[in-house]
């Protein structure tokens, strides 16, 4: 199959067209804080159907309801998305994106089984003359050696004669409401140059500050790892930093803001790394270096120093509560914030669970605060239960962990209230609050 065409009425129609004029329909497997907006956009220009293997999910949505908080309810109302669980739908549509999950194991290996039971799934429905697009985060190599496989031995089709492949990769930013899909830059690979311009104009449709077409898909896979190694890299360099700082009696918040008056200074801050980007992809590049015979220095290093900022952070709760004449074991500690960003009800691969195991090390068992979270969500994955704020009282210490919006309210006098007696703790890692305001106010302040 030279290229992906229909000849109808003497008339060649490529897929792009057919889509346009209705002739055909896309199809988003994988509707999270990913899918679902990639399948929103989509549905004002095509037919698209959105499909995810869970259910429950399915009917959230089918009832109206956001619970990324991504679009909002009203978008996920008035979209004219075909919001389905049932596998066989896919085969309806000739235009494939594929935007699962890709995390990595608790022994910080890729887990590419998401990625692998989806392309089973459309493999199973998979029709000639399709096109496939994955946008998940993968180390180079993996769509054409992992998921092709699987799709040609799923569907008994073979790429490059019966459907094409492509690589597109993501790039939406959670709880960003000026960073979306329509204005942020599309990456698009093809395996072909046909497939490539393809995409591209598919894509085009709804990316209004444009794509850029990379030479090849591994080049396309190696460019999204590398785009939040990178920030990996960098604010683990700042949480370095701050470790120093912090044993030399500076604040590090007043040495990044006095360096940052140098034009060419880059803009970082020390905290948490979680999420399900940041936090995950460097592991994705480095476990393929391994098999390459490469052991990463650089990048695994920023990966110890980020992943040990949660144990870091309880620590220092720990030496101040000393310091304080506290009975570290009967300590009254709460924590402000259990996401892995601000304003985001995602918890997945949140490094605030690292403070919260480290403290029941020390026998403190903290209360969670957290307006935005996903509570279902953290009850799965963590048995964690959110606390109302307002029953917050008698406590020895505050973590103020994550910036939500609601917590950028808080006044002293508010904060005041959540403590038993004058001797108060707390710990600002998100830098919110103002210092010499609090310790002014006979407050132990403490800030990465």
């Amino acid at each position: 199959m030279k290229c992906i065409i229909e000849k109808l009425e003497g008339i060649v129609l490529t897929l792009f067209e057919k889509l346009v004029q209705g002739k055909e329909k896309i199809s988003l497997i994988g509707l999270g804080y990913v899918g679902m907006p990639i399948a929103v956009a989509f549905s004002k220009k095509l037919q698209v159907i959105g499909f995810d293997v869970n259910e429950e999910k399915i009917e959230i949505y089918k009832s109206g309801v956001d619970p990324t908080k991504e679009m909002g309810d009203e978008e996920i109302k008035k979209c004219t998305v075909e919001f389905t669980a049932d596998e066989k739908k896919l085969q309806q549509a000739k235009f494939h994106i594929v935007a699962v999950p890709t995390p990595v194991k608790a022994d910080h290996t890729p887990d590419l089984s998401p990625v692998e039971r989806a392309s089973r799934v459309l493999g199973r429905n998979l029709s000639k003359g399709s096109i496939v697009v994955y946008e998940s985060t993968v180390y180079p190599g993996v769509t054409e050696e992992v998921c092709i496989p699987i799709l040609e031995k799923m569907s008994g089709l073979k790429c490059g004669i019966d459907f094409k492949i492509g690589y597109s990769p993501e790039r939406i930013n959670p709880g960003d409401k000026v960073h979306r899909l329509e204005t942020i830059t599309k990456i698009v690979s093809g395996m072909d140059q046909e497939t490539l311009d393809e995409i591209a104009n598919i894509y085009q449709l709804v990316v209004e500050v444009g794509v850029y077409k990379a030479e090849s898909i591994k080049v396309a896979e190696a460019a999204k790892v590398i785009e939040n190694s990178q920030r990996d890299i960098n604010i683990a360099f700042m949480n370095e930093l701050s470790i120093i700082f912090n044993k030399m009696g500076i604040d590090t918040k007043s040495v990044l803001e006095a360096a940052g008056t140098k034009w060419n200074f880059l803009n970082f801050r020390p905290g948490l790394v979680g999420g399900h980007c940041i936090g995950v992809d460097p592991y994705y590049l480095t476990y393929k270096a391994e098999q390459l015979g490469y052991h990463s220095q650089i990048i695994l290093s920023g990966r110890r120093i980020n992943d040990d900022m949660g144990k870091y952070v309880a620590e220092n709760l720990v030496k101040s509560l000393i310091k304080k004449d506290k009975n570290v074991k009967s300590a009254q500690v709460v924590i402000l914030g259990f996401t892995f960003k601000e304003n985001c009800p995602d918890t997945r691969n949140t490094k605030v669970i690292d403070i919260v195991n480290e403290l029941r090390e020390y026998g403190i068992i903290p209360k969670i605060v957290d307006p935005q979270a996903d509570a279902d969500e953290a009850q799965k994955l963590y048995g964690i239960q959110f606390q109302d704020i307002a029953t917050i009282q008698n406590m020895d210490a505050v973590i103020l962990a994550v910036a939500h919006k609601e917590f950028e309210a808080l006044t002293v006098d508010k904060i005041n209230s959540f403590y038993k007696d004058d001797v108060k703790i707390i710990l600002d890692i998100k830098g919110l609050l103002e210092r010499k305001e609090y310790e002014k106010a006979g407050y132990t302040y403490w800030r990465l």
